[in-house]
């Protein structure tokens, strides 16, 4: 499908007489490509182009299609969509690049272009919209979800369903999927709802709000109760606002940018008395970091969406920057970490995770060649992608180093994507979250206190 006259004459954004193809609001920016040179500094850093060689499969080659959309040149059809979703949108490429080109948001912007111009349908589009539109963004749809899910798990279904081989006429990625779906439990919002703060232990230094997260809460709401200990025990009164939402990070990945600033400003409000918002999800600390890129054309929000971004901070920065109990217990372990990309690629944090972890007494720290290399998680890529998704996956595996317990990192889908690399490739690592482990040091060093 292409752009066509009628398009044209209905779109809100142009007119008859611009050369751009991009027919609605918020088009992908030209600031952000402007200082691309197409020196190909990009290429190597790109997953996608190390697997197909294939130049429109580059950061550059991407940019370069975008320029070309907003000149004229090319139109939106499938050729171009084909391209910019399969990106994905890791930001490896800006960190590679001299001149900190914006890629990751050039295709987002370009995403919702090409979802206003081409939206999904049929089988695709019902599913898009229910999950997208329809749960992520409500919270008891989300746990009336996760209370299904643990049903199934702790019903016996999930055994019956997996020894009878009915698992099987699922998608093979799914299955895979299935197969490492974490143990579902209470989501802390549900077991903190009546509490306006959870308090310190001890003296209160700090008050912070914390975003749980949709997926998060659901699927690893022990990571969320690790985050409060963790907070908790270093002095800081945690906040859990109860009108918070999704961080809109998978629809505006997907394309939905409308929905995604709905979502903003929802988030927006309610964490607007709060001084310091913590997150533990790489994916949704950068969304919210970036919440202005979606408000380009409502200055008012902008500004409120600067405002917000300011206060948000990733759990493991937040620790390091102001000072927390390095635990005295030991936790033998020989851990490896991985960046996740939207940790380090997004938000620049790379040493703040690894210092949590070598702060732990008896922690051995191997080194994970290509670290900040995407596992192929990136959202829901490797659902939509499962293919490309899992050759990366592949050769993120080849790196993780064998002599490890553990692997550590910052965010659900790659905690997700990992496990499922751990169980496919026959390896017996544990997947944790970074403040997980620091949890287990403080409650190991009580017991110890304790004398048990």
């Amino acid at each position: 499908m292409s752009v066509t006259e009628s398009d044209l004459q209905k779109a809100p954004a142009c007119t008859k007489d611009s050369l751009s193809n991009y027919l609605w609001k918020d088009p992908p920016d030209e600031n952000k490509w402007a200082d691309c040179v197409h020196c190909g500094m990009c290429l190597e850093s790109c997953p996608t182009y190390e697997l197909t060689g294939q130049e429109q499969h580059s950061p550059r080659g991407r940019v370069h299609l975008i320029k070309s959309v907003a000149e004229g040149k090319l139109e939106v059809n499938e050729q171009f969509m084909d391209s910019v979703f399969a990106c994905l949108d890791c930001r490896a490429c800006t960190t590679a690049c001299p001149a900190d080109v914006d890629v990751g948001g050039l295709i987002e912007e370009a995403r919702g272009q090409i979802r206003q111009a081409m939206p999904l349908t049929g089988f695709k589009g019902a599913v898009s919209k229910f999950f997208l539109q329809g749960l992520f963004p409500y919270y008891n749809r989300l746990h009336a979800v996760g209370s299904l899910l643990k049903f199934y798990q702790k019903s016996g279904i999930q055994k019956v369903i997996r020894k009878s081989g009915l698992i099987k006429i699922m998608p093979e990625h799914l299955v895979q999927m299935e197969a490492i779906m974490p143990e579902v439990k209470e989501p802390v919002r549900k077991k903190y709802k009546n509490e306006k703060v959870i308090k310190a232990k001890g003296e209160t230094k700090h008050e912070v709000a914390f975003l749980t997260g949709c997926v998060m809460d659901v699927m690893f709401s022990d990571v969320n109760e690790a985050t409060i200990n963790v907070l908790t025990r270093n002095g800081n009164d945690v906040v859990i606002p109860q009108n918070q939402t999704c961080c809109g990070a998978l629809h505006v990945h997907a394309g939905d940018r409308e929905t995604g600033r709905r979502l903003a400003k929802q988030n927006i409000e309610a964490f607007k008395d709060a001084e310091k918002i913590i997150v533990n999800a790489a994916g949704c600390g950068c969304m919210l970091k970036e919440y202005a890129e979606l408000f380009r054309e409502e200055p008012e929000w902008r500004r409120k969406a600067e405002e917000f971004s300011e206060k948000v901070e990733d759990i493991s920065k937040y620790l390091r920057d102001t000072g927390y109990e390095k635990p005295k217990a030991e936790i033998k372990t020989r851990i490896t970490y991985h960046d996740a990309c939207h940790l380090a690629h997004g938000q620049g944090i790379r040493q703040e995770p690894r210092d949590l972890l070598l702060d732990i007494p008896g922690v051995e720290m191997v080194h994970m060649p290509n670290s900040d290399r995407c596992c192929g998680s990136a959202g829901i890529y490797n659902i939509t992608n499962p293919e490309m998704a899992g050759e990366i996956l592949e050769r993120k595996m080849e790196n993780v180093p064998e002599n490890v317990e553990m692997i550590s990192m910052g965010n659900p889908g790659c905690m997700l994507q990992m496990a499922m690399g751990v169980k496919k490739y026959g390896r017996d690592q544990k997947v944790i979250h970074t403040v997980q482990l620091l949890d287990w040091a403080y409650q190991k060093e009580d017991r110890e206190k304790e004398g048990k």
